[in-house]
């Protein structure tokens, strides 16, 4: 019969990430034999943060969910730090198909544009900070998906490996963005912004900002800056590798 291994046995590993890749636990198991499975706790957490945000997804809200006491949901996972990891991987899932055949810079648009989508149904991700692009099986899954829409285009697996982290930050930074122009208490709200453009807009004229004067009596600034404009302008770089690679 396997045994538990020996603390010595495994490397000194963040939270979270030997559960989310189905390794046991080095923690002993105490008491009767579990109830409930590692895979329902971390359901019944997504399922909280959908309803009401990554607060919500607290140890006594999950623990009562699958009518445990907060003490015995110890048994399933080892800390808060912990389950934030799993609840980040399992929210985020796998990656959608691409549309086959399209050109690598169709498919890495698709790919980003689909973040997007998962960001947006799911905006709790973004406060799950470095949790949420951790080195969990589904958020590698996004990644290997874009490595190999890059290598099949010719890019080194260096250069893929670069472009594909630098098209996961794009993602996540214009989702949070997008995200603050949706609240309408944000600085960033369509309505912040036009009085802030209206109070700005004599200033900049009078004080020696021609530039962003011409802008701000066009509407596009403050604000401005489409999801297109910078995706094309981190392709445009991208497309670059590709063309300074040997053939």
């Amino acid at each position: 019969m396997p045994t538990e291994p020996e603390p010595d046995d495994r490397p000194d590993l963040p939270p979270g990430l030997a559960p989310a890749w189905g390794a046991a636990p080095l923690r002993p198991r105490r008491g009767p034999k579990p109830s409930h499975s590692l895979d329902r706790i971390v359901t019944a957490a997504v399922e909280l943060a959908d309803a009401d945000g990554l607060a919500a997804a607290s140890l006594p809200n999950i623990a009562a969910s699958v009518g445990l006491s907060t003490n015995a949901l110890y048994r399933y996972v080892g800390s808060k730090e912990e389950l934030l990891v799993l609840l980040g991987d399992a929210g985020f899932g796998p990656p959608s198909p691409l549309t086959p055949d399209a050109d690598w810079r169709g498919a890495a648009r698709e790919w980003v544009y689909a973040a997007l989508d998962r960001y947006r149904g799911r905006p709790w991700l973004l406060d799950l900070g470095s949790r949420g692009s951790a080195v969990t099986p589904n958020r590698l899954r996004w990644i290997e998906q874009l490595l190999a829409v890059l290598a099949e285009a010719g890019m080194s697996d260096v250069d893929a490996f670069g472009s594909a982290l630098l098209l996961g930050d794009f993602a996540r930074a214009t989702a949070d963005r997008l995200r603050a122009r949706a609240d309408p208490d944000s600085a960033d709200s369509p309505a912040r912004v036009r009085d802030v453009r209206a109070f700005l807009r004599p200033l900049l004229a009078e004080g020696g900002y021609p530039q962003l004067a011409e802008l701000a009596a066009r509407g596009e600034y403050p604000g401005g800056g489409s999801v297109d404009f910078g995706l094309d302008r981190v392709l445009d770089g991208i497309a670059g590798l590709l063309t300074a690679s040997p053939a």
